[in-house]
Formats: structure tokens, sequence, C-alpha cells
């Protein structure tokens, strides 16, 4: 606590997706919020004033440093630092993906322990809930990226031990935007599509939240989570073919959204792959076996469930704000000139009522 008495928490990541709105939500909880930027990347009229930052690059940074950075009373740390499953680096991706989410993480996590943080919250993914729900799909043997992601858990958990409660969030696909920033969708999604005459995808499903839900289950797990334990956070489950008559509705894109068997979506995959082989790189999911494992089945699971374990009820909570007006601000920060100055559709994007594809029930 400061002096003051008022709650205390550091968030590594703070100025990113995850971090943005989670630091507005302990702010409107009452808690003085600490986090780092790199010293290159000026913070405007945007972030909120009252956040005290701090500067470095933690992946640069030593053990020390981060101690002295963090042995200041604070009652938390949030680490929402990615990268996430969509960033396709230099070969081999294990390695790129281990020193990221398991060593230099893991730095993290000892100065936190030992600066005398009682609570860490981790940012990880839903895949690891699969993984150890169906053993039989193997994920972790096909995708490193899902093996990575495992062993920072089990590390960050060892090394918090007995003196720090260490608390993952495996978290969905998720949607909206902040300010200054261009959502990954773009590259990885829609500039992939941009010159198909339609979206060809497999016809599987997943769960998906508002960011503003994330806000919520990081404060709720800094407050009610249990050191140990895994919690798979989510809305609403969303199949893919649904999700992309939204997505199109709502940015007055006309491309029909097709369906395509497993086996088809297969050979785009490989294609994919083959791409970055060439250009040196890989992803932390294999495509290939990412339109069989993944996509061509429902990723759904019930978001409740755990809402009730996190205390949503006493917190006030319901899971963020609705889905489609999250995929509504994703494609507005994805697709600017598609909008006007009060984000609607300027009308010659506009889709005619009866011409929209999505027929579904309102998320």
């Amino acid at each position: 606590m400061d002096a003051a008495g008022k709650k205390k928490v550091f968030i590594f990541g703070g100025t990113g997706f995850l971090g943005y709105y989670s630091t507005l939500e302990y702010l409107r909880q009452g808690w003085k919020v600490d986090t780092m930027s790199l010293p290159d990347i000026p913070l405007g009229d945007w972030f909120p004033k009252e956040v005290g930052v701090k500067y470095g690059d933690l992946f640069k940074m030593s053990y020390e440093e981060l101690k002295e950075a963090l042995d200041d009373n604070y009652d938390a740390m949030v680490y929402a630092v990615g990268p996430d499953d969509r960033v396709v680096p230099q070969a081999p991706a294990y390695n790129f993906f281990y020193d990221r989410l398991v060593t230099a993480c893991g730095v993290v996590f000892k100065a936190a322990r030992d600066a005398g943080i009682p609570k860490a919250v981790l940012l990880s993914s839903y895949f690891c809930y699969f993984d150890r729900t169906h053993p039989e799909w193997h994920l972790s043997e096909h995708h490193c990226y899902i093996r990575v992601r495992n062993e920072q858990a089990a590390e960050m958990i060892k090394i918090g031990g007995d003196k720090m409660a260490v608390v993952v969030l495996e978290l969905p696909y998720i949607f909206g935007c902040m300010p200054e920033r261009i959502p990954l969708w773009k590259e990885v999604f829609i500039d992939r599509f941009a010159k198909m005459p339609a979206y060809f995808f497999p016809t599987g499903g997943t769960t998906m939240i508002h960011v503003t839900g994330i806000a919520e289950a990081v404060y709720a797990g800094t407050v009610n989570g249990k050191g140990g334990h895994k919690y798979p956070i989510g809305n609403v489950n969303v199949k893919y073919m649904d999700w992309l008559k939204i997505m199109n509705d709502v940015s007055g894109e006309r491309k029909k959204v097709l369906g395509v068997p497993t086996w088809m979506a297969a050979i785009g995959g490989y294609f994919i792959d083959r791409k970055f082989k060439k250009e040196g790189r890989e992803g932390g999911l294999d495509h290939v076996k990412l339109m069989k494992d993944i996509q061509s089945r429902d990723y759904f699971y019930d978001a409740q469930a755990v809402w009730k374990e996190l205390g949503y009820d006493e917190l006030g909570y319901n899971g963020g704000m609705g889905i489609i007006e999250g995929i509504k601000d994703t494609m507005r920060a994805c697709l600017p000139e598609r909008y006007d100055e009060k984000g609607n559709l300027k009308p010659e994007w506009v889709i005619p009522k009866e011409k929209l594809q999505y027929k579904g029930p309102v998320f």
C-alpha cells in the first residue's frame, strides 16, 4: 500500500492492449497503478496521468534492476506481456517463445517474489485449458506455442512457491481497441484475406470476450483468485461462421463467408507455412495441424462457472461489454477509412438490412 493506504499494483504491459484496460479497471477500483514503458515510446494524452510510469525494457533488464523497480510495497503484480500465438518470429519459433514467455518472464517473477509482492496474475492462453482437458488432441505436441505456454505457467507457479500466489488466467479470442494502436487482427487476418473473393474458413468455433471482460478477470483474479489455479476466461461461445458474418456486416464488407472442410483448410495452412518457411520464419502454431486440431472444432466452455469462482457477483461484474460491440471496435480501428468521425459507417459502406449476412442472436 502507499502512504495514503491505497492498494498498489504494478502492471507489466500496462501500455499494451490488455494491460491498458486492466489499468483503467484498477484505477476505477481505487488502486494505485504503476507500469513500465519502453523509453522510446511516448505516452500521449490517452494514457492516464495518475499512473506511475517507470521506463525500461524488461527483456533487457537484469534481476537487480527489476527488483529495484518492484521494491515499493506493491500488493500485486500483473504480467500482461506477449507475444501471443499470432506472432510469427524467425525460426526456430520454440526458442523465440521460450525466451520471452519463460526465461524473461521468470526473471520478472523472481524479482517480484523477492521484492515481497504477495500475488501475481499471469495472462496466458486458453489453448492450455484445452490441452489439459483433451490430451488426446496432442496440442502441446503439435504446437510449440502451446507447449511453451504450459511451461510458462508451471514455471511461474513454481517460482512463486509459498511466498507469492500466482494466478493464471487463460484467455480466448479478444476483441476491442485502444488508443494509438492498430489491432493485430488487421495484419494476421484482414490483410491476409484482402485479395480473396470470399472468406474461406473452417466451421469450428471459439469462446470470445470483449477486452473490458479481460480487465474484469484480471482484477477479480487479483482479489479472489487462488494461487496455483488456472482460470479459463471468456464470455460467449461463437461459431467462426457467425463471427466472420458479424465482422463483415459491421465493417461494410460484402464478401461471402464460406465454410470449408478440414482437408481443404489444411491445404491452405500448408501454403501459409510454406510462405513463412521461405521467409525464414515459423509460427508457434503449425498451420496445417491448426486447421484440424483447433479451427475445425468448437473451443467452447462454460465461462460463467469461472465467474462464480472469481466472485463476479460481489464485484458487480458481468463479463464485460458485448462481443458484437467488441468486433465493431476492432473493425473501426483496423479499417478507419470506412467510418466517419462519430464511428459510424460512411454511407457508401452501409449494407442494406436485407443483405446483412448475420441473422443470429445479439451476443
